[in-house]
């Protein structure tokens, strides 16, 4: 019953996701099959380099949308398949509900993320849980067939897939709260109604799986770029401690000081000298992301990702050559709320495209209403274009040195533990990145909460931290900060707090007796 919008995949690489619905019979009598053309876990998972062709899926499984990209052939139904990608839906559930963007675009259910008021029958919501629940029924099938085997490399593989799972775990704790479903390889395979779970038990389980795997995984920048290592379990877990409270009443605000900690100190990642750099099509090449999700111009087609961010960026009197693509979208801006958060003149992050734009978004509809953004770009640092012009190189990096550091810098302060001398000189790092100099340098007395929140911004935006931040600050619907179009007034207002999480959509809600829907929906 769950996912009945996921379809299975037929195609080899993943004949493994076939074999989960099909074959229980077949390995219970520890048979192969006498017709060729079946196709069993025996086969797939035969050779250690037969797992890791699986493995390369879970990676994919953030990037791409399904079978023969960049569309035809769809992991996930009833949603189009542009709009399916992980990070797409992803960002949209983070950024869109915002003061970091609006969206000009009128699909149905996606004008709603302006204005905070989506429903469980929103396409877009039912696409962000389809998507992390496909991941997890990728991963669990992975596990279940790692864990019976004894190679070393085989149980490194798993490693990462238990990491991939909890990343989806926690993106399904943030988004949607802890009242969703909970499925493990020890769960039966094939249709059947799971019970939910709830926020605390799905935290555990989630910092338990973290520091499991943190043991398994590859030391820091030991593995391929792109593959988890245990700096990337590191701030995961760091991340999950700096956000207990809000999901479990609890705060961890020591544990996460202490993982960003390990992170900075034996992570061996450095902060690029070049700020634009980590989004342009060579971002591969800069010692300051920890975990990205790939993309690629030839290998990696797709209308989501980071071909989505960059192309939705593009319009008005933008050069969409300037941006290595082969024209604009005309989608995505920033409210006005926002973009007062910088140093304009000064701050090298503030990469905003004004000509042509007004400050203010009277129609969210109209492209030339807010400043346009123009952080993400298919050329590389020498100012080459990317392989394609339609689908983009640049990888999404979805964990950075910078918000480890700004992440200590919070936990210290909140729990009042850390070295605070050290907190301060973390965040001038970034600030002398920003200016150029010291000029912007701050004390000790300037490091508060409001500060760190909007330095967050400053550094982060548009890379998918910005609903979480504002949620665990208290702000994300509430009427004491407000933007342009937040419930659905063009000078902003609060709105109710149920919407501080995402509801079960509804096709799951109809189809498992065993789920009741979040409060408010």
């Amino acid at each position: 019953m769950l996912l009945k919008n996921i379809k299975n995949i037929a195609f080899t690489l993943l004949a493994a996701i076939i074999a989960m619905n099909t074959t229980s019979c077949v390995d219970a009598l520890d048979t192969e099959p006498i017709d060729d053309s079946v196709v069993t876990s025996a086969q797939v998972y035969d050779t250690p380099e037969d797992f890791k062709q699986v493995l390369a899926k879970l990676y994919a499984g953030f990037a791409t949308t399904g079978q023969e990209g960049p569309a035809g052939n769809p992991d996930i139904q009833g949603i189009d398949e542009g709009f399916s990608s992980y990070i797409r839906q992803l960002w949209v559930h983070q950024i869109i509900p915002t003061d970091e963007a609006v969206v000009a675009w009128n699909d149905p259910g996606l004008p709603e993320f302006n204005f905070q008021a989506w429903g469980p029958s929103n396409d877009f919501v039912m696409g962000m849980y389809s998507r992390i629940y496909y991941e997890i029924t990728l991963t669990n099938e992975f596990i279940r067939e790692a864990q019976q085997r004894d190679e070393a490399v085989i149980q490194g593989y798993k490693a990462e897939a238990r990491f991939l799972r909890a990343l989806s775990y926690w993106h399904a704790l943030d988004l949607f709260g802890g009242n969703v479903p909970f499925v493990t390889e020890n769960d039966p395979i094939g249709a059947y109604m799971p019970e939910p779970t709830n926020n605390q038990d799905l935290f555990n389980y989630i910092e338990s799986e973290l520091l499991e795997v943190a043991e398994n995984l590859p030391a820091p920048q030991a593995n391929q770029y792109g593959r988890a290592d245990q700096a990337a379990a590191w701030t995961l877990l760091a991340k999950l401690y700096l956000n207990a409270e809000v999901y479990t009443g609890q705060d961890r605000y020591d544990d996460a000081v202490t993982m960003a900690a390990k992170v900075i100190d034996e992570g061996g990642y450095s902060l690029e000298e070049n700020y634009q750099n980590l989004f342009l099509a060579d971002n591969d090449q800069t010692n300051e992301i920890i975990f990205p999700i790939r993309f690629d111009g030839d290998n990696i087609r797709t209308f989501g990702g980071t071909t989505f961010i960059i192309h939705a960026a593009v319009g008005g009197n933008m050069s969409a050559t300037e941006f290595g693509i082969g024209g604009g979208w005309a989608g995505h801006r920033v409210t006005p709320e926002f973009v007062g958060l910088f140093d304009l003149d000064n701050d090298g992050r503030a990469l905003f495209f004004t000509d042509g734009q007004s400050l203010e978004i009277e129609d969210y509809r109209e492209f030339t209403h807010g400043y346009a953004v123009s952080k993400w770009k298919n050329v590389n640092s020498t100012g080459e274009p990317g392989i394609s012009n339609s689908y983009v190189d640049t990888d999404f990096p979805m964990f950075r040195l910078a918000d480890v550091y700004l992440m200590y810098a919070e936990a210290a302060l909140r729990g009042q533990s850390g070295d605070m001398n050290r907190a301060v000189q973390l965040v001038n790092e970034l600030r002398q990145r920003a200016f150029g100099d010291d000029s912007e340098n701050i004390t000790n007395s300037d490091l508060t909460l409001e500060f760190i929140l909007d330095e967050r911004a400053r550094e982060l935006y548009w890379e998918g931290h910005r609903r979480t931040d504002l949620r665990r600050y208290d702000l994300f619907t509430s009427p004491n900060y407000v933007w342009s179009w937040k419930g659905n007034d063009v000078e902003g207002s609060g709105t109710s707090d149920h919407f501080n999480i995402f509801p079960i959509p509804s096709t799951d809600i109809n189809s498992n007796l065993n789920l009741t829907q979040n409060p408010g929906y």
